[in-house]
């Protein structure tokens, strides 16, 4: 697999532990994808150099020279299974904890997980969606998902709200929109990469500068409130392709628009693989990108400076984070008011 620009191997060695080290042996750089599983981890297929879930080499059957497995040692990143998911940690030691968000930890319901096509542009085109609620009443006013056509197909429906407005809470930026009828929802964009919309998360993952690939998590709350733990396995939706061909790049591709993720990775993957912000002109309706630009900003300088970046949990037994899920879930829009409506795998962007 690729992740942050590094190729690497995901394994689970026959005494069910999981490493994720770097794809190349250490010995004349095969690859491990082709390794041979072991009791204690991997063996490159090639000379049988033997390592574990830490990178550590453990044997290296033709050498006599027990100095290598003392002093050189590969890539290897924490990993952990939760909510059905793989997780990386690809930071300096030791690692943080998985945050607590009401959408991951609850008990009362269970989930499910979509994995979207990849997209061929940078994951902050993506996450600074999450901060442009003006983008939801024209991009997304298809009549497929709405209840009444717009007056103006330019305007859409920008003028049933009033109001949006963004605020700092403990784990990165809430959005409001309160419409002109007085109804109002909120969505917390969860530093740096997450976006939590009504009963689901979806998280951008860099696979590298020019690839993402979103995976989103469901919450599906009991009916009788009783209580479950998430299997190892959850229900995994793929949808898309969301062009084609589907390995092509803007504009050697055609998106396709008949859904409102794949109309939000069309407006993503245009703007170009990295895009020149150079040449923006931002105004009123893109405050939520100026707050979340400022926010990266800092906190690169504080890593740089070797101090802690925002909304990074150490205690294991930290409180849950409420992002106002059960909100979000009990507060539907009324009669009125022209949200888009969709199931999984059709998720909206609001």
């Amino acid at each position: 697999m690729r992740l942050l620009s590094e190729d690497l191997v995901l394994f689970k060695d026959k005494s069910g532990r999981v490493g994720l080290i770097a794809d190349h042996c250490a010995h004349r750089s095969a690859s491990l994808v082709y390794g041979r599983v072991e009791e204690r981890g991997i063996a490159c297929a090639y000379h049988g150099w033997l390592y574990d879930r830490e990178g550590n080499i453990l044997e290296t059957p033709p050498e006599r020279n027990d100095s290598i497995m003392r002093n050189v040692k590969t890539t290897a990143y924490p990993v952990q299974l939760f909510m059905g998911m793989y997780w990386a940690y690809l930071g300096p030691l030791p690692a943080p904890v998985i945050p607590h968000l009401d959408v991951w930890v609850r008990r009362d319901g269970t989930r499910s997980i979509a994995v979207y096509p990849p997209m061929d542009c940078n994951w902050l085109q993506a996450q600074e969606n999450s901060v442009d609620p003006a983008h939801l009443q024209v991009l997304h006013q298809d009549p497929s998902f709405r209840k009444t056509r717009p007056i103006n197909t330019t305007r859409g429906f920008t003028d049933d709200v009033e109001t949006f407005e963004f605020s700092m809470v403990e784990y990165g930026i809430m959005k409001k929109r309160t419409y002109v009828n007085g109804f109002s929802d909120e969505h917390p964009i969860l530093f740096p990469n997450v976006l939590r919309v009504q009963a689901g998360t979806e998280i951008r993952v860099p696979i590298d500068d020019t690839k993402t690939v979103i995976f989103e998590a469901f919450f599906h709350q009991s009916d009788d409130g009783s209580l479950h733990d998430d299997p190892d396995e959850l229900p995994v939706e793929r949808p898309g392709p969301y062009k084609i061909p589907e390995s092509g790049i803007h504009p050697y591709t055609r998106m396709i628009l008949d859904t409102i993720p794949a109309q939000d990775q069309a407006m993503w993957e245009t703007q170009g693989q990295i895009v020149d912000r150079t040449g923006e002109h931002l105004s009123f309706s893109d405050r939520g990108i100026a707050l979340f630009r400022k926010l990266v900003f800092e906190n690169i300088a504080a890593v740089e400076r070797g101090e802690e970046p925002f909304a990074v949990y150490r205690d294991p037994d930290h409180p849950m984070l409420d992002t106002k899920l059960q909100e979000a879930i009990d507060h539907r829009a009324p009669t009125g008011v022209n949200t888009p409506t969709y199931t999984i795998g059709q998720g909206a962007e609001p």
